[in-house]
Parts: structure tokens; C-alpha cells; sequence
């Protein structure tokens, strides 16, 4: 389900939750240049985020599925989650695994302990894909015009992401 009309090109990165940090923080990335794919499990809460955003045309673009949100993005695939840290991270991990790629690249944006941290880049890694630990810092205001960016990650992974997070920081 996509409110907005589909063509062949795919988004640079997605985003997964859409809550005042997310939805700046894809605001600041799409404002920068890069298109992004955007997916919440309530997909009212994307369809109020784009219905908001038309002005952004191609370079934002909603799925109701996340199967759809994935296949929306050029690989290989950068995923930031947005999502409250903890169990709820974890569950959004396990729920896309399924449709992820070797090198795939995911970006927890949220406020994890650092032993989840760890625990989570060792298991990707056994998968063949990255994991990027980034406090996002500077609020809603930061997210959506300039975040303190904190990325803890491979080199590989950081070169999938560079271009990116320089970009909007």
C-alpha cells in the first residue's frame, strides 16, 4: 500500500518509525537530497506523514508493508530504525530479517544500551549484514535540521552511510 505513484527508482534509505524523531529525521534527509521510503506499522501514522509532505514528491515515499518498504530500496539496503529502544528494536530486527540481503546495512537511531549494541552487531554479522549503532542527539529540532550523529560501525558500513550522515548532520 503506497499513497504515492510508484516508479522504477528506489529510495537511497528507508526509515522505520515515524514518530516526531523519525519524521524530522526523514524530512532532513529527503530536504538534503537523498529519496527515502518511510514504513511505521500504523500505516494511518504514514499516510498522515505524507498527506503533510506532498511538496517532497518522489523524494518520500510511504509503504503500508514492509515487504514493500524493503523492496522500495536500492541495495544494498540502508535501514534506519527509529523505534523505542529495547524489545521493541528487536522485534522490528527480527520481523524485516527475513526480507534482508547480504550487506545490508541497519541503523539503530534510537537510545539503546550499549551492551544491546554489541549484542546485536555480533548477530547481524553472522547474517552477512551490517549494524550501525548512531545516537541521533539534538532533539526534534536536531533531527530535522542538523542531529549530532554518533555512528559506531564497520568501515564497510560506514561507507554505505557517509555520504548520508555527513550530509544532514
Amino acid at each position: 500500500m503506497n499513497t504515492l505513484p510508484m516508479n522504477s527508482s528506489k529510495s537511497d534509505i528507508g526509515l522505520i518509525g515515524l514518530a516526531v524523531m523519525g519524521q524530522n529525521l526523514a524530512l532532513n534527509i529527503a530536504d538534503h537530497g537523498f529519496p527515502i521510503s518511510v514504513y511505521n506499522r500504523t500505516y494511518s501514522k504514514t499516510e498522515g506523514f505524507l498527506k503533510e509532505n506532498t511538496h517532497l514528491g518522489e523524494k518520500l515515499k510511504g509503504f503500508g508493508e514492509v515487504e514493500d518498504f524493503i523492496s522500495s530500496l536500492e541495495k544494498p539496503r540502508k535501514i534506519i530504525l527509529m523505534v523505542q529502544a529495547g524489545t521493541a528494536t528487536d522485534l522490528v530486527i527480527e520481523s524485516i530479517l527475513p526480507f534482508l540481503d547480504q550487506g545490508d546495512v541497519l541503523i539503530d537511531g534510537g537510545n539503546a544500551k550499549w551492551t544491546d549494541t554489541i549484542d546485536r552487531e555480533k548477530r547481524l554479522k553472522d547474517k552477512n549484514l551490517h549494524f550501525v549503532g548512531s545516537g541521533v542527539s539534538g532533539g526534534e529540532e536536531g533531527a530535522r535540521y542538523g542531529p549530532s550523529l554518533m555512528p559506531g560501525c564497520s568501515e564497510e558500513a560506514w561507507g554505505e552511510i557517509k555520504d548520508i550522515w555527513t550530509s544532514i548532520s
